[in-house]
Parts: C-alpha cells; structure tokens; sequence
C-alpha cells in the first residue's frame, strides 16, 4: 500500500503533480516537437519504399534485392530501438530524443549519394536505427509529460500531425521520381530534413518522472515548478496535487529487469502486439507499389495509387483520439486489428483501381489508428523504471521480426503467387487480435480512477 513519504523516503509525486496541470504552453510546444520529429520519421520510413521500383530499373536490382535492403533495415530498428531504450534511462528522454533524431536525419542525406544497392543497404540500416530509436523515446516522453487522463488523445494528434508526412512525401515522390533518373535521390534529401528538429530544443523540457526515478529530486522540483508556474498563468490556480507517496523500491535499469514478472509479461504481450502489427503493416506498405509493378502496373501509377491511400493515415489517428480515452483501448487495439485484416485481404482480391484505393485507403485508416493506439497503450503497461527498456525491446523485437516478413512474402510471392501474400498479412493482423482479447491487461479503470482522485480546484496556490 502507498503511504505519505516521512523521513528522507523516496517521494514519488512527479506523476501526480504533472496529471492535474491542464493542458497548457509547454504541452502545445512538446506536441508541436513531437509530431514534428514523427512527421519526418513517417516521411522517412517508407522512402525506400516508394523508391525502389526505380532503383530496380536503374541498378538492375530484382525483388530479392529489395527484399534484403528491408530485411535489413529492420534488423536496424530492433539495434536503435533497444540501444535508444538504454540510452534514455541513462542520459534521460529529452537528449536522447534529440540524438536519435539528429542520428536518422544524418543517415538520410547520406542515402542521397548511394551509388549502388550495397552502399544503399547500409544507409538505409543506419537510416532505420535513429528512426526506431526517435519513435520509441518520443513515446515514452509523451507518456511521461501528459496527464494520464488525456495522453492517449494527444498522442493520437501528434501521430495524426506527423503522419501527414506519409502522403506528403509519397506525392512529392508521385511528382519527382518519375522527372529523371536520378531525382528520386531527392525523396532521401526531403527525410534529412527532420534534423530542423533542433529549432525546438529550448523550449522542452526533461521528464521529471525520470529525474524524479534516477535520485534527482532538485532538478524534476525546479521542471514541475515551471510547469506549474506557466499553468498558473495561462489558467489560473491548480488543483492541489496528491500527497507524495513513498515510491516502491525497483530493479536498476537494465536487463535485470526481465527476472521481474510485472515486467516480463508485459513485455512478451507487447512483443507479439508489436511483431504482427509490423509485419502486418510493413508487409503491406513496403510491398504494395513493388507487388502492383510486377504485376504489370506502371511503375508512375503503382506510386500514385498508394499515394492516395496513405491519404487515410491522418484520418485513422484522428479516429483513434476519439476513441482512446473513452473505451478500453486493449479493445480497441482488437477491433481494429481485424478490420485492418479483413480490407488488407480484399485489397490483394482486385486489381481494379477502385478497389485497390478503396481498400489501401481503409488499411491505412485503421492500421495508423491502430499504431497510436499501442503507442498510448504499450508504456503503460510498465513503471517509470522499466517502461523506457520495456516499450523499446518490445517495439524492437516487432521491427526485427520483419528482418523475415520480407524474405517470407518474396518466398511466398514467388512460390505461391500474388494473393497469398495478402493471405499471410492478413493473418498476422488477427494472431495479434486474439493475443490481445485474450491476455492484454485493460488500463481504463486506473485512468479512471486518476481522473476521479483528482481533487477540486484550490483557493490558491
């Protein structure tokens, strides 16, 4: 049981404080850093993708070729990822942020001078690192700044602002690839441009869950002071914030953590979540304008047509947002899941136009409200201690799977034809639906019962 903290105990009152300030100043700022990094992140990822029909024409690359570039990338992810996931429990969230961002961005304007798919593949390995890495700690740091009540929304709008840059890029793609045949090195330089992250540094500041969880008292009190002082002004005065508790004694960082029940579960749940889901979506996204080539659609109007089904990115984390805090999300999670199933079936069904826009578009819908579902719902599974290494081996585990998902679906692709492809995504979507019916824990009740603790509005301060 928690107890008022006497003595020189450890207090734990970061999270309190921070979950009875509204949404003020410095929450804007971090939503506008946040989805600003996601946005050349989204615009990031699927570069290789969107790029790689060219690349096959002009280096005579086949689809083993391309198969082995993804593969690969994914192996950098799981290392990013589980790296970056060490890295913010010892050098805290705000500067690894800033590292795995900067690190991604790098590595992209390197991509641009790639003069053959080898020195392609290593590019886009070290590319793929800061991109996992960036993804794991800004979820973590959004977590640890919202009030728990509300994190789900706006990492739902973050999500929904950053993952504009899907479309985006893929029409600037649609536009500049087919103009030469060497301007889809433009595409890579476009990515690069996420290192204008760091206009925003002194405006953020670090987690005081962190400080709070490493020993340093004095720095998480001078952030939260300023948290609140900046509240204070823009709404007037806060509600009081609990009492601080006497914090409950944890393992180190590190692997040490996986001897921990509380932390293991969670995180093989997670990396099942995790691996379908990247599978699943990767397995789709990453193969769609390839698969149409070769099945005979141009190489302009493969690129068009996914263009406009990433259009339905944006609009599936805006639908998650209205749902995240009202329902439990682990239900969520399921519903959507088999939804992504069933229109990922139906689109490898039909080559007409149409209904392959149709049916990317609703793939594309849910598949991004189902990400920033997991990534409200994957952190909050753990406490401050583990949930930095916890959500970063889970989400690098998803992203290592897929280091096969390719070499499966070319076997497949290639031994079985077109439609069994879209057979096995399909099937990993709804794996990940009843592993999570079946074993995910529901946080809606303890959010509830933060919101409804919160006590009313003081006189002062």
């Amino acid at each position: 049981m928690q107890h008022p903290v006497n003595g020189d105990e450890r207090a734990a009152n970061s999270a309190n404080r921070l979950d009875r300030l509204p949404i003020s100043r410095f929450h804007r700022t971090t939503i506008a850093a946040l989805a600003f990094a996601y946005f050349f992140e989204f615009a990031d990822i699927n570069t290789f993708a969107i790029t790689a029909p060219k690349v096959r024409e002009q280096w005579g690359a086949d689809v083993g070729h391309i198969a082995y570039v993804t593969s690969l990338s994914f192996v950098g992810m799981f290392l990013g990822s589980v790296v970056a996931g060490g890295m913010a429990d010892r050098l805290g969230r705000k500067r690894t942020l800033t590292l795995t961002t900067v690190w991604f961005s790098v590595w992209s304007l390197a991509t641009v001078f790639a003069w053959d798919i080898a020195s392609m593949g290593v590019f886009r390995v070290l590319t793929s690192a800061g991109l996992a890495a960036m993804t794991v700690v800004a979820v973590v740091y959004l977590n640890e700044l919202f009030p728990r009540a509300k994190r789900g929304k706006f990492q739902a709008y973050v999500i929904m602002i950053g993952i504009c840059g899907t479309p985006v890029t893929n029409l600037i793609a649609a536009l500049v690839v087919p103009m030469g045949e060497q301007t889809w090195r433009l595409v890579y330089l476009w990515g690069a441009l996420g290192v204008l992250f760091l206009f925003f540094l002194r405006k953020l500041v670090e987690s005081p869950q962190w400080l709070e969880n490493r020993g340093r008292r004095e720095e998480a009190e001078a952030v939260l002071r300023r948290l609140e002082d900046e509240a204070v002004d823009e709404h007037g005065a806060l509600p009081a914030a609990a009492e601080p508790v006497a914090a409950a004694a944890t393992a180190k960082p590190g692997l040490r953590l996986l001897k921990q029940r509380k932390f293991l579960f969670p995180t093989v749940l997670l990396s099942v979540l995790w691996i379908t889901q990247t599978i699943g979506f990767f397995g789709f996204s990453s193969w769609a304008p390839t698969l149409l080539a070769a099945e005979g659609v141009s190489v302009e109007d493969s690129i068009f047509f996914v263009a406009l089904t990433t259009v339905g990115a944006p609009l599936g984390s805006f639908l998650a947002a209205q749902v995240t805090d009202r329902f439990e999300r682990k239900w969520a999670l399921v519903v959507f899941g088999l939804i992504i199933a069933g229109s990922g079936l139906l689109y490898g069904l039909t080559f007409l136009p149409v209904l392959v826009v149709v049916f990317g578009f609703l793939v594309n819908l849910f598949e991004r409200g189902y990400t920033s579902l997991a990534y409200a719902y994957s952190p909050e599974l753990y406490d401050t201690g583990g949930r930095s290494l916890g959500t970063s081996i889970s989400y690098g585990l998803g992203r290592l799977s897929n280091a096969f998902g390719p070499l499966i679906i070319a076997a497949l692709y290639s031994g079985h034809g077109y439609r069994t492809v879209f057979y096995f995504i399909a099937g990993t979507w709804v794996v990940g639906a009843i592993a999570l019916a079946l074993f995910g824990p529901a946080t809606r009740k303890i959010r509830l019962r933060a919101e409804s603790a919160a006590p009313e509005p003081a006189t002062g301060r």
